[in-house]
């Protein structure tokens, strides 16, 4: 594995080459230690547990409520290669609760299996279901045994402690190829509950996931349920990492004041740190019973003016690669694209990801 993998594929520990992977058989199975396949996904490697998403230096600083979802493994996935008939997993969970009430198990606690098809398209396979803390299941049965590549996306509102990836005894699982330099570089997603992944169906349909798998580069998730809120302690971590883009979606955690109050000091503060990085700023998506609750939409009117104000203003002050995303789209229009007015079910986030592609795809497909 080439060093420059191991500093974007953000493993907690040096990941091993294809023909130093460590497996153990149990019952007819060969399980092999996610970890040691290099988890994309997690911006740090000193790290409390092997999935937070923060480093432990973090703790004490940010808020603990802040500190508490970062825990979560929102965004953490796992490539490997295998021509294995079945591909089965393990994991251990660090929450008792499997699923919300707005929210299944399967997105809050479950796995999810995509494949690379014959023309280098991420396709969806299969879902690996919990059932308790600790879960075992056969995710996909009656493959082609023809080596290919696959990715496993790990729980959102849960975290982990442990991911394993099994094969029948006498298959195998090896290190998945680097991504190409120009796709080296993650992109940065900092915001709230529907940055987290609420209320996805399954891991991979979050909208930062699909872009990842649009852009075949890594992705790094930092929504917190309710408290992405522009923070300068959250920013002052951000700027650690060499991401390709800062995606900075906070607005819907925010009031139209707070939003003009701190969306410049943290664009200066990203800015100081990183000159020539883009910055994307997302409006807050449009409560889909707007149309009839007025005070929903005074909320979502007064947020985007106070961002677009703090856009212009920036810009006028000659702030470069600032970019801007409006908000009155990101759900759709037809009122079916949230669960309870604000988070994206499956099809909201899809609309998502087709709106973000239409600023970030020149950012990073050049």
């Amino acid at each position: 594995m080439s060093f420059a993998r191991l500093l974007i594929a953000l493993s907690l520990a040096c990941p091993l080459s294809a023909a130093e992977l460590v497996s153990n058989e149990a019952d007819g199975i060969r399980w092999y230690d996610a970890h040691q396949l290099g988890v994309e996904g997690q911006g740090w490697t000193d790290v409390t547990s092997i999935y937070d998403r923060l480093p432990k230096k973090a703790q004490g600083v940010v808020r603990d409520d802040v500190w508490n979802l970062s825990r979560d493994s929102a965004g953490m996935c796992v490539r490997f290669v295998t021509a294995s008939p079945a591909i089965h997993a393990r994991w251990t969970l660090t929450k008792e609760n499997l699923a919300m009430v707005h929210m299944p198990a399967t997105g809050v606690s479950g796995l999810d299996l995509y494949a690379k098809d014959d023309k280098g398209t991420w396709r969806w396979v299969s879902i690996g279901r919990p059932t308790a803390k600790t879960s075992t299941a056969k995710v996909i049965d009656g493959l082609p045994t023809v080596e290919r590549e696959y990715m496993i996306y790990f729980p959102l509102y849960n975290g982990v402690t442990s991911v394993e990836i099994g094969v029948p005894a006498g298959q195998t699982i090896t290190d998945a190829p680097d991504y190409a330099a120009v796709q080296a570089k993650p992109i940065v997603f900092y915001g709230t509950s529907i940055t987290h992944g609420a209320c996805a169906s399954r891991p991979g349909m979050v909208h930062t996931a699909i872009l990842g798998r649009w852009y075949k580069r890594p992705i790094i998730n930092l929504g917190f349920s309710g408290n992405g809120r522009m923070e300068p302690e959250v920013t002052a971590l951000l700027t650690e990492l060499d991401a390709a883009v800062y995606v900075i979606d906070c607005c819907p955690n925010l009031s139209g004041d707070q939003t003009a109050a701190r969306t410049k000091p943290l664009v200066e503060q990203l800015r100081a740190a990183k000159p020539d990085t883009p910055i994307l700023l997302v409006e807050d998506r449009r409560y889909t019973d707007a149309w009839l609750i007025p005070g929903k939409a005074a909320r979502n009117d007064g947020n985007h003016e106070a961002l677009r104000k703090a856009y212009d203003e920036l810009i006028a002050d000659g702030v470069k690669n600032l970019y801007y995303l409006g908000g009155d789209d990101l759900l759709g229009d037809d009122n079916d694209g949230a669960v309870d007015s604000s988070h994206p079910n499956d099809l909201g986030f899809y609309r998502q990801a087709v709106e973000f592609d239409k600023v970030l795809r020149p950012l990073v497909m050049k």
